[in-house]
């Protein structure tokens, strides 16, 4: 069992308590020079090495290393921060997409005595080097002085320091964090670190979609994506390298590497980055709102695309349908019984075997693919696939995949199956290698050809680790993979149809360009439900706009495939998918809603309440495309200086002008949270003073407490529809609360 030591050398930087000497700390020291060149800040600095021991001592009998770190700043928001320590220096990657507005901005350098000052070409301090010595009152010799270190502050926004920890520690021998330090690997470099000062009372937010409460602070996070395996745990489908933080500041660590952040957790003086590679590259952004600086972020990674009208409908899927005629009497029934839908989505028992992933349908139970396609668009129905990005040994593409390189490289079989699958995967696709790419993208395009409309891009956050790729190393391959997968179906798709979208689990940063993400596979239970929305609230704090869920949860319990959804779960999920950016009901059990019939008509309504509400859903996701906001806000988007907001994961904002507080227990009754303003009840009109809590809110199983800003103009469309194709936006009403 691994057990807690309570030094920061071996519970986060990852030595080995044994102190065999494979590793050795190097930690910065004072820098020595700076120099300008080409607009960029480039600053001395040394290194010295620890002895080593769980007693953080320099080993003064070894010289010092010199490295060079850059400083650079985009726009008047970002501060990019860039140490290598294996000669090389960081450049772009497929996470970057600069937006065409965010310039390169040059800066200059002032030394004083004491002060090395950096600054734009506005004359606004971005750094400031500090080489005052700390004050003393000499009493005993008891304790060592304090080391050598790095006194350094960032100012990436207009007024709050965002500063390098260099003092935190209990004695000057016993350390808890770092302000920038090395590990070498049998004398090579091989990992880094550097922390900043963490105030009492600071909270952290987003790096991706977190099944936690709001404020992570106090938490360390892993930094590697891996199958969930539900929606209530540490692991994640989704690790996005970025935090928000309450003090006006987030960071994006650059890199593709495993990597960790300790939110104020190994000490809460510190938030502590980790990455496993000899390179530190981050970019600290400033702001005023927390949506300010997620649309920065955005302008470095890119913004979401805008998904078309009809994935707004609900979809309709099970895992899964296995023939034509069932999928035709499921879409008949829908029709027949007024349940507006405009998607079905067929998962892993379209192809000639389940779960043999070779992207062609089985002859025998889709005899003609193209007209069943074709007939179930004449009906108002889009057609969405399964698939996935391994090639399995008895697929039929697996020789073509083998011989040309295609799939990641291995000298012996490998061995391993999905959850579900009783396959072998001979290897991953190889998204490193563009012939393979062109490969891939050319299986999807014959099937799109047919008029597939959506392809779902599952799995992704592992890949094969013990083989060869073209152009990168696995380990560093391994949390990019989404990007490059996403971006490839993506591609293809926008190419053939028009329209941009996929629908994928996987992410890594730059991942929200290519909408839209799921949550995974949640258990169909309250809990279940209650990490969704979590992890769907620090998705969205983490730089993505357009996000759903399985409704009413993935996976049964106990029994994994047979237990009987609760009615009650049924609909409370259903309601928090009609107020989501996009609604799918999915999962190991049957989801279409006559198979509830005491519930099946509240199930209709709020299906029909979903195609009212898309002239809102489009206004609203338009400006998530172009701003910091997702669909799906957590409060303190809105209410950055409401405490309150800072710790609230049961409620969310749909869009700007709607509060929303599902139910997400059996009682049906909840305590509700109105952040400051005026506000409207979505269905009674009753009207509502803000800043206040409405305790043991009672709510019976066909509501859910909605409310809008008073004097929002909402608008919805005013007739019934069975699907997106009916609609004229042009008949859309407004109708204003007050």
């Amino acid at each position: 069992m691994s057990v807690q030591t309570n030094y920061q050398l071996f519970d986060f930087l990852d030595f080995n308590p044994s102190l065999n000497g494979e590793d050795q700390l190097w930690r910065a020291c004072t820098p020595t020079e700076i120099k300008e060149q080409g607009g960029d800040i480039w600053v001395n600095m040394p290194f010295q090495k620890q002895k080593n021991s769980n007693e953080i001592v320099p080993d003064n009998s070894v010289s010092r290393k010199d490295y060079n770190l850059r400083i650079r700043a985009y726009g008047d928001k970002i501060i990019r921060v860039s140490l290598g320590f294996d000669g090389q220096i960081a450049g772009d990657s497929e996470m970057l997409q600069l937006a065409e507005n965010l310039k390169y901005t040059p800066l200059s350098y002032e030394k004083r005595e004491e002060e090395w000052f950096i600054r734009d070409a506005q004359g606004r301090c971005k750094a400031v080097f500090n080489f005052r010595p700390p004050e003393t009152d000499w009493w005993s010799d008891l304790q060592p002085g304090p080391e050598d270190t790095v006194d350094l502050r960032f100012f990436p926004g207009d007024k709050k320091a965002v500063k390098l920890t260099d003092y935190d520690m209990f004695s000057p021998t016993r350390h808890d964090a770092f302000a920038l330090a090395i590990v070498e690997k049998n004398g090579q470099p091989h990992r880094a670190t550097c922390s900043f000062h963490a105030r009492a009372g600071e909270c952290f937010m987003g790096t991706g979609e977190r099944f936690a409460k709001m404020d992570l602070s106090g938490r360390t996070v892993q930094l590697r994506n891996q199958d969930g395996q539900g929606v209530n745990n540490r692991r994640t489908y989704k690790n996005i390298p970025f935090y928000l933080s309450s003090e006006g500041y987030g960071l994006f660590l650059h890199t593709t590497a495993f990597a960790k952040f300790s939110l104020a957790d190994h000490s809460t003086r510190s938030a502590q980055v980790f990455v496993a590679e000899p390179l530190l590259d981050f970019f600290l952004i400033g702001g005023n709102t927390p949506e300010e600086i997620l649309y920065t972020y955005r302008q470095l990674t890119g913004f979401p695309s805008m998904p078309p009208v009809w994935s707004f409908g609900v979809w309709m899927s099970r895992m899964t349908y296995f023939s034509a005629d069932e999928v035709n009497e499921i879409c008949e029934r829908l029709r027949k019984d007024n349940y507006p839908c405009d998607v079905i989505h067929l998962d892993t028992g379209w192809f000639e075997t389940d779960w043999l992933c070779e992207w062609k349908f089985n002859k025998t139970r889709f005899p003609h693919p193209e007209q069943f396609i074709s007939n179930l668009k004449d009906k108002g129905f889009r057609v969405s696939l399964w698939q996935l990005p391994y090639i399995a040994y008895e697929a039929e593409q697996y020789p073509e995949a083998s011989e040309n390189n295609y799939i990641s490289q291995s000298e012996r079989k490998i061995q391993g199956a999905s959850n579900f699958s009783v396959q072998d995967y001979a290897g991953t696709i190889d998204f490193t290698y563009d012939k393979a790419v062109e490969w891939y993208k050319s299986l999807l395009q014959k099937l799109l050809d047919m008029g597939v409309a959506c392809i779902k891009a599952d799995f992704g956050e592992d890949i094969h680790l013990a083989t060869a790729y073209h152009a990168m190393q696995p380990e560093k391959l391994h949390n990019l993979y989404p990007l490059l997968y996403q971006k490839a179906a993506y591609e293809i798709t926008k190419h053939v149809t028009g329209e941009g979208i996929i629908w994928a689990r996987a992410a890594w940063a730059g991942c929200q360009r290519y909408p839209l993400h799921w949550g995974g596979d949640s258990a169909s239970s309250w809990d279940g439900m209650a990490g969704s929305l979590r992890g769907g609230l620090h998705l969205g704090l983490s730089g993505f706009g357009f996000w759903s869920h399985d409704v009413p949860g993935f996976h049964s319990v106990p029994d994994f495939m047979n237990s009987i959804i609760d009615d009650t779960i049924y609909v409370r999920w259903t309601q928090f998918g009609v107020f989501s950016s996009h609604i799918r009901y999915h999962g190991s059990h049957k989801r279409e809603p006559w198979h509830y019939p005491a519930i099946s008509d509240i199930i209709r309504r709020w299906w029909q309440l979903r195609y009212q509400l898309i002239p809102y859903l489009l206004e609203q996701s338009e400006i998530t495309t172009r701003t910091g906001y997702p669909v799906l806000r957590a409060l303190w988007l809105h209410h950055p200086e409401d405490k309150t907001c800072l710790h609230i994961d049961d409620q969310y904002y749909f869009g700007e002008n709607m509060l929303v507080a599902p139910i997400m227990n059996a009682e049906g009754i909840r305590d509700i949270y109105l952040p400051e303003g005026k506000w409207v009840h979505f269905f009674s009109g009753e009207q509502f003073d803000g800043k206040q809590w409405l305790k043991d809110v009672a709510v019976p199983l066909e509501e859910m407490p909605v409310f809008v800003r008073y004097g929002a103009n909402i608008p919805l469309y005013p007739e019934p529809v069975a699907c997106t194709d009916e609609m004229d936006l042009s008949k859309t009403i407004y109708k204003k609360y007050l």
